[in-house]
């Protein structure tokens, strides 16, 4: 078994696959890359079993068909040491012993029997294949991710929320504290489907994509799992067990204060004030007509800070309202927009952020649960 490979175009594929291996994996063997040779066709392989990755290159001249698994960190390792050159693997098919030449050494490894390898799971279940855009896939998971729950008490709120509709698809995430959701109208999946979307693969998958590309994902779905076929990778994954909430009923119909005020202008104010806040780090908004002020303070150290920030506030009567520093800052910096609005009906319950101009074909909405006073 014998092939030609650049070293970069190598290092480059690798890189991508090595996002869905463990660092802690059940079986050993997923601790290697899987090769295999079809043709001229070299097929590259990473699993954690639960996520599998597998990419696909050109290898013209290439000889014999087998496959071996290979040290994922060597492999790197080596990659990343060299200069864009051309390498040579030769790989007796009998011990496994695998010869690495290039431009001026040779490196030489054992492999692990690639028939070792776990396959693929098989569902067996009725599967439903639609199309999205990279672009589209790569908003939706950008707009949602930061909400995700790390709580393994609550599996479910740990991924994102794909709500698949014939006439439009719908991404929510939330930690239980805040929740995002982000509506695609333009998009025609033409199914009915949901699934929860782990947040490694979905952040893998929002890495191999091209943020602003026109290509399609093909998108495979049965009752367990889905699949990923993007131009170069190939990304399958399991999801979440159990049912979202319903996450619409949760999302305040009547909030009749609003909110509007310049984002990076908050923003910067508030990092300011959050350097004086205590260990929660509460911040308080006293929220007037046409000004805002921000104010934290740590009795601990005996610090305190205050800003004001001008904005336009439409509410009956002046409100106080605490956010914790954190998640308000998390708000603002995935909201792309100069302005911002609040949707508020007290200093109990939550309030909706939202930008002032929706993209067209977009909704996107966030729901911040406040901080006690």
């Amino acid at each position: 078994m014998k092939f030609n490979i650049p070293s970069k175009q190598l290092l480059t594929r690798l890189n991508a696959v090595s996002k869905v291996i463990s660092n802690k994996n059940a079986y050993a063997i997923l601790d290697n890359f899987l090769f295999e040779l079809e043709g001229e066709r070299l097929v590259i392989t990473g699993s954690d079993m639960e996520t599998r990755m597998t990419t696909v290159v050109d290898v013209p001249g290439a000889e014999g068909n087998a496959k071996f698994a290979i040290d994922v960190k060597r492999m790197l390792s080596l990659l990343k040491e060299l200069p864009d050159t051309a390498m040579t693997f030769d790989v007796n098919e009998e011990t496994l012993e695998v010869n690495i030449t290039y431009l001026n050494g040779k490196f030489n490894s054992m492999a692990f029997d690639g028939n070792e390898y776990p396959l693929k799971a098989q569902s067996g279940t009725e599967s439903y294949t639609f199309e999205l855009c990279e672009k589209d896939v790569y908003e939706g998971i950008q707009q949602t991710i930061f909400a995700v729950g790390v709580d393994e008490m609550h599996p479910q709120f740990m991924g994102i929320y794909w709500d698949i509709m014939p006439e439009g698809i719908t991404f929510v995430a939330s930690d239980s504290h805040k929740l995002v959701r982000y509506r695609k109208n333009q998009v025609k999946p033409g199914i009915e489907r949901g699934f929860i979307l782990p947040a490694k693969p979905a952040a893998i998958l929002s890495g191999i994509i091209d943020k602003n590309g026109k290509n399609m994902v093909k998108i495979t779905v049965d009752e367990t799992s889905a699949t990923f076929e993007a131009v170069d990778y190939t990304l399958t994954c399991r999801f979440i067990n159990g049912k979202y909430p319903k996450y619409n009923a949760v999302i305040p119909e009547n909030n009749p204060y609003t909110l509007n005020i310049d984002r990076l202008t908050l923003l910067t104010a508030l990092r300011r004030v959050s350097v004086f806040a205590a260990v929660g780090g509460l911040i308080k908004f006293e929220m007037h007509p046409d000004h805002i002020v921000l104010t934290s303070q740590d009795l601990d150290h005996a610090t305190s800070a205050e800003e004001t920030v001008q904005c336009e506030y439409d509410g009956a009567d002046d409100m106080v309202m605490g956010f914790k520093n954190v998640d308000i800052i998390e708000v603002l910096n995935n909201l792309d927009t100069e302005t911002v609005c609040a949707k508020l009906l007290d200093p109990a319950r939550a309030g909706i952020f939202l930008p002032s101009e929706q993209v067209e074909g977009e909704d996107l909405l966030i729901l911040q649960m406040p901080m006690m006073l």
